[in-house]
């Protein structure tokens, strides 16, 4: 496994490194002594499982107040998605922004998401399943979610008009959250 902290600390890409042979492949997808040497040990309580059957479905942005905050470690296991997180930690140099990448069954990435920020991803492809693990349980009081589109974030999204549940197109604009909690 390979462990990149990307510009928003906190926040790591990591790179699987699957044995090929011509079976196919092996891959350990977590290791808690790897973890543990990079400061990204959790005690993980949940895993979810998530298929998408279009291409441009945004699924996000969401997030949980405390105190049910949540740290994220996603993988795309079919398909590939385009994965956000935005800082949502008071006090932090880098609240507001946003940082993002592809995740896809190909190049074999994780998303390290700590608690504090907000999570969603874009389809890019077909079908797209996602696998992610949880370091708290969901709590749907204290669910929140920022619109995709919000201007202050300015998310540079793969897709101009996507595909929303109802739930995620009653999000909040980061601005509207901060006024209203």
């Amino acid at each position: 496994m390979e462990f990149k902290e990307l510009n928003l600390k906190g926040v790591f890409e990591i790179t699987l490194m699957p044995h090929v042979d011509e079976r196919g492949f092996f891959m350990r997808t977590y290791d808690i002594d790897e973890f543990r040497k990079h400061g990204l040990q959790r005690e993980w309580v949940q895993e979810n499982h998530s298929r998408s059957e279009r291409k441009g479905i945004i699924r996000g942005l969401h997030f949980q107040i405390e105190p049910y905050s949540e740290t994220k470690l996603v993988r795309c296991v079919r398909g590939g998605i385009f994965d956000v997180a935005v800082d949502l930690r008071k006090g932090s140099k880098t609240f507001g922004k946003w940082e993002g990448i592809i995740l896809s069954e190909e190049n074999k990435k994780m998303f390290f998401i700590p608690r504090g920020f907000a999570h969603g991803f874009c389809t890019l492809s077909e079908i797209s399943e996602v696998l992610y693990k949880v370091d708290n349980y969901y709590s749907p009081e204290h669910e929140r979610g920022l619109i995709w589109n919000d201007p202050d974030l300015n998310i540079n999204w793969p897709v101009n008009d996507p595909i929303l549940s109802v739930k995620d197109q009653k999000n909040f604009t980061l601005k509207r959250l901060l006024e209203h909690g």
